[in-house]
């Protein structure tokens, strides 16, 4: 499909939706983790989702390039995606959906800054510069006050696990718009990221623990996770990556905290506080202004 220089409806809806599911699947995580330890959970779902991606790019007569032009790229991304997850995971252990999700979507600020120098044609801008920097000032603000994790004094190990995570997962971004690892499908390029963290996360994992207490609600919300955020999330992702502007695409991540905030609150009964709903104003603004297009000339 052609690139675009900017966000059209179909972009901007596909991103929306993805966001919301992503902001939702915080919220599993942490319900998950209660039946299962939180890398053994991310390694597990890699592999349950790499054989549905393995059998679908079969179906499909998708081509999984084994060359070594793409092979490099592709253990790179799966390296930062097996890193992300197990991050995210145990981050999600020590602090609250809120504070993790809010730090995780850090992300289209390191993308936007690594896109400026390595790809052609995707500058920031003053504009772009400024909806940022006010998407980065509702993050900051999110974050005041509070502060307690699920585990006394661990909140603040949370919230730099989060961080971290956020900056490999700007990686893999980078990654994909930069190299030749482009060249591949979206279903492809996924199936790297499985297969790679998924043959590092399942090994490590069994070194601790494993299963808690598993229940049935456990295991559907897991499944939950696998089809619908991975199988399907990861591929619109990378679909929209490969399309539109890497910069103002990853600036609808900003979203993701902001229904990761709103799900937590809903289903786990976290505090709406007056600072969350000040940073839910400036990202909003923040995103118009990254997204806004320059007036004809």
């Amino acid at each position: 499909m052609e690139r675009k220089s900017k966000i059209d409806t179909t972009g901007a809806t596909a991103l929306i939706i993805f966001m919301a599911v992503l902001g939702l699947n915080q919220v599993g995580i942490k319900l998950v983790n209660e039946g299962m330890a939180p890398m053994f959970q991310a390694g597990l779902r890699s592999v349950a989702a790499g054989i549905i991606i393995f059998l679908y790019c079969r179906w499909r007569k998708i081509h999984i390039d084994l060359q070594k032009s793409v092979m490099i790229p592709g253990i790179a991304t799966g390296l930062c995606f097996a890193f992300e997850f197990a991050l995210l995971f145990q981050a999600i252990e020590y602090t609250t959906v809120a504070r993790s999700s809010v730090l995780f979507y850090t992300m289209p600020f390191w993308v936007a800054v690594g896109a400026h120098f390595l790809i052609p044609g995707d500058r920031l801008t003053g504009l772009k510069v400024v909806g940022l920097l006010l998407a980065i000032m509702g993050v900051a603000i999110a974050l005041l006050g509070g502060g307690q994790g699920t585990q006394q004094g661990t909140s603040l190990i949370g919230d730099l696990m989060a961080l971290l995570a956020a900056t490999m997962w700007a990686g893999i971004a980078l990654i994909a718009r930069t190299t030749s690892f482009s060249t591949l499908k979206p279903e492809a390029q996924l199936f790297y990221q499985l297969f790679i963290s998924a043959i590092i996360l399942v090994p490590l994992s069994l070194f601790g623990e494993t299963f808690r207490e598993p229940t049935p609600t456990h295991f559907l919300i897991f499944a939950a996770q696998v089809i619908f955020v991975v199988s399907i999330g990861f591929v619109v992702w990378f679909w929209v990556l490969s399309i539109y502007p890497a910069s103002d695409m990853a600036s609808f991540s900003f979203l993701a905290p902001l229904f990761g905030v709103f799900f937590g609150w809903l289903l786990l009964g976290e505090e709406l506080t007056w600072n969350i709903l000040i940073a839910l104003l400036l990202v909003g603004i923040g995103i118009i202004l990254v997204n806004r297009k320059p007036k004809a000339t």
